[in-house]
């Protein structure tokens, strides 16, 4: 089946919720967006208003407290929220790719000695409990006689914390004012249903992504869940595996191949390109899901003007389902700078979704 990019990105649109239905909760979003990028609380909040028909302010902390999603490092190392229920699945395919055992990891952060003796501690030091990253240090400190992990361990970055996230081992708990806490999630989470095999995994997490963010190759989605760095071999064959049983068909998007979820064909062909304008956050899934290097919705001159210096990922504007601009605001005004190649884009609809974005952060934004 042939496809044009133009229908692809009309149906993730709707896909992803930016066609605000009634009946899209907070769950529902982080669930169908495999994920909400959480490095910075606000936009992950603004990511979930964005795509509610009214938004509701503190939701996301309210699931947090009655743990139907749960906020810990996954994709490409970010801290993201999941859905309770999925976080076990996702977790289980980073996990696969044991980016930890490279040589270049354990000369950097940790030994591969040093790393066993901090999980097994900090596996017996969260259990059942709510640990802040000063507590959690000095037990695994105590545990391990290990002086020298503590700067790695206090380190904001969490580099030799990720791959406890990563086998199930850690998430975070309640904040504590400003300070951070960590527990178990066999203990945190109620239905917590510890790792699956990764070949079992990615039976949820392929088709997931590939149902917000499809059609798209294996190298895309890999990127996605770690920067690339799955096993060829086992991410081909699990591509594979989902496209013998008949769950994924190879389509053409403009001349180039890619997956697609076999039930979402028939949908995607007879999607009709949008005009649709947003005003997406920071670190939106949007963007993030496909890559700030696709072409389909980012130009690759305009790259830099979306993915800045220390991972920042600007907040955009999207028009037809491409990136057309980015939007700073000061709380009061909004300042919208559009490409110049993107051709006319309503002033009206801009105007109207910066009101839509000052009732979600309960100020009085304008275009300015």
């Amino acid at each position: 089946m042939k496809l044009t990019s133009d229908q692809v990105l009309a149906w993730r649109m709707r896909r992803q919720f930016l066609n605000r239905p009634p009946d899209a909760g907070t769950v529902a979003i982080v669930k169908r967006l495999c994920g909400v990028q959480a490095q910075v609380t606000s936009s992950a909040e603004q990511a979930v208003a964005v795509r509610r028909s009214t938004p509701n302010r503190g939701e996301v902390g309210e699931r947090l407290s009655d743990r139907s999603i749960v906020k810990t490092w996954a994709m490409r190392g970010t801290l993201h929220l999941l859905a309770s229920e999925d976080a076990a699945a996702y977790l289980a395919l980073i996990s696969a790719a044991r980016t930890w055992e490279k040589g270049s990891w354990q000369r950097t952060f940790a030994t591969a000695k040093q790393l066993a003796a901090i999980t097994d501690a900090a596996r017996e030091s969260l259990n059942g409990t709510v640990l802040s990253r000063e507590e959690l240090t000095t037990e695994i400190v105590r545990k391990t006689g290990d002086d020298l992990i503590a700067e790695q361990l206090r380190s904001g970055w969490g580099a030799v914390l990720k791959p406890l996230a990563w086998q199930g081992l850690l998430v975070y708990g309640p904040s504590e004012g400003n300070r951070v806490t960590f527990t178990s999630p066999e203990t945190w989470l109620p239905t917590w249903p510890g790792l699956p095999e990764p070949d079992e995994a990615a039976q949820t997490v392929i088709p997931a992504y590939l149902g917000a963010f499809g059609p798209a190759s294996m190298t895309t989605f890999d990127q996605w869940l770690i920067r690339g760095q799955s096993k060829k071999a086992q991410i081909k064959s699990w591509f594979t595996d989902l496209e013998q049983t008949g769950k994924l068909v190879q389509v053409e998007v403009d001349g180039k191949q890619a997956y697609a979820r076999t039930e979402d064909v028939d949908d995607l062909a007879t999607t009709d390109p949008t005009t649709e304008i947003r005003l997406l956050p920071a670190f939106d899934q949007y963007v993030l899901g496909p890559g700030t290097k696709n072409p389909q919705i980012i130009a690759p001159e305009r790259r830099d003007h979306v993915s800045k210096a220390a991972g920042w990922i600007s907040p955009v504007v999207i028009a037809g389902g491409r990136v057309v601009g980015t939007w700073t605001t000061d709380g009061e005004s909004l300042d919208v700078i559009l490409f110049t190649e993107a051709g006319p884009v309503s002033k009206q609809a801009i105007e109207k979704e910066a009101a839509r974005l000052g009732d979600t952060l309960r100020v009085g934004v304008r275009t300015g």
